[in-house]
């Protein structure tokens, strides 16, 4: 998928000589005929295209930022001029404008405006925490002509994979935009050029990227302007199972299968302190694990998987939580079998988890980052998955927490 489409050969060849007196007379029926169905066909095109278009739900109203909302930047970092959204300069990274809801698989159109140099970008998938651009995906937006397409250059998947050319118009004008994400399929098109066509799946950087979270619009200082924003949605085909979202998946969910830690369910927010371990009432063994987690400095605590719900069973094994960086199982290590590289994280700061088991072999992502492999499981048997407080006044905070069995 990666090379690029070829166009059908050409259809109009000439006739010999010789035959086309004998078929003048069928040739201009044809051509009659044809051009018939052409004038047809081209209104069906265009009737179709329109009522296409009308199926779309626009973002942007033209005259205010509803539907969208700044985060990590001032309040100013964006606005609106001449029916545009615009990146005020005195705003920068990390600011971006994120989309008042989630979407899964779309197709989104805008149109962006470049004059000199300008840098910005289009998120998709972006999380409620985490580092956007590598939990989710990145669009580069960039006013280079690279004659030769870079990682960086306008249409790259930033900073991972080259368009496969590079066709902005950076004088003073506009450009569009198109994003088809339907997943595995990643495809974008650039002045209504096809610039990227991925599987997304097939690239081991890309294919633990989320599947559903927020557009956004990135600031990077630069007055890039962007407008006609529209979208429509694909069917979903993502099935997870929530663990918790709000208090009432507390009883539903989970049990205390040791000690006595002090379990508060907080809204969207179940938080852990003490010393014991909070239980699923299910027992997973393949399975795709997604959890927001903020824990106070030097906390101590872990996530645990195929786990034997006896007290003190040794059948379990335990992702650590502990950000401490020089200890010898820091957070998202696979406790006592393989140390983690440690994660770009801060103290009671939310990041995002994400935990791949099957078989022998189990993977954690932090912050869009793999920091831990191991491929020598010894217990594949289905087990619980278990939260633990491990220490008094170490508390640890988890939110949207969802399972997806593979």
């Amino acid at each position: 998928m990666h090379d690029q489409q070829k166009n059908p050969p050409g259809l109009g060849a000439a006739l010999p000589e010789a035959r086309r007196g004998a078929k003048a007379g069928l040739i201009s029926r044809r051509g009659l005929l044809a051009g018939s169905l052409g004038a047809i066909m081209g209104g069906t095109i265009t009737a179709s295209a329109a009522q296409g278009e009308e199926s779309f739900v626009s973002l942007f109203d033209g005259q205010t930022l509803r539907g969208w909302h700044i985060r990590e930047g001032p309040e100013s970092a964006f606005y609106v001029q001449d029916g545009a959204i615009v990146v005020h300069e005195g705003s920068n990274f990390p600011t971006w404008l994120c989309s008042e809801r989630q979407y899964e698989n779309f197709d989104f159109r805008c149109e962006f405006f470049l004059r000199g140099w300008m840098d910005s970008g289009v998120y998709v998938h972006a999380p409620e925490h985490g580092r956007n651009a590598w939990i989710g995906f990145y669009i580069k937006l960039f006013h280079k002509q690279d004659p030769v397409p870079l990682k960086e250059s306008a249409g790259a998947i930033f900073p991972l994979v080259a368009p496969r050319k590079v066709n902005v118009r950076n004088r003073g004008e506009w450009n569009t935009l198109r994003i088809l994400m339907d997943w595995p399929v990643l495809r974008v098109w650039i002045n209504e050029e096809l610039v990227q066509d991925l599987d997304v799946e097939s690239i081991p950087e890309l294919r633990y990227r989320l599947r559903r979270g927020y557009l956004g619009l990135e600031s990077l200082s630069y007055p890039i302007r962007f407008r006609n924003l529209r979208i429509r949605e694909l069917p979903s085909k993502e099935r997870w199972e929530t663990l918790y979202e709000g208090p009432e998946d507390l009883e539903r969910n989970w049990f205390v299968a040791e000690g006595k830690p002090k379990v508060e369910a907080l809204g969207k927010v179940l938080r852990l302190d003490g010393l014991g371990y909070l239980a699923t009432r299910e027992q997973y063994k393949d399975f795709e694990l997604h959890v927001y987690v903020r824990a106070s400095k030097w906390s101590n605590g872990g996530i645990i998987f195929r786990a034997d719900k006896e007290p003190r069973s040794p059948r379990r094994y335990e992702i650590q939580l502990h950000d401490v960086e020089n200890a010898v199982y820091p957070t998202g290590s696979l406790y006592y079998y393989r140390r983690s590289v440690y994660p770009r994280i801060e103290a009671e700061k939310w990041f995002l988890l994400q935990l791949i088991v099957q078989g022998r072999y189990c993977l954690v992502r932090i912050n869009g980052e793999n920091v831990m492999e191991y491929d020598r499981l010894d217990n594949v048997e289905p087990g619980h998955l278990m939260l633990q407080a491990h220490q008094m006044n170490r508390w640890i905070e988890y939110k949207e927490i969802k399972v997806k069995r593979i």
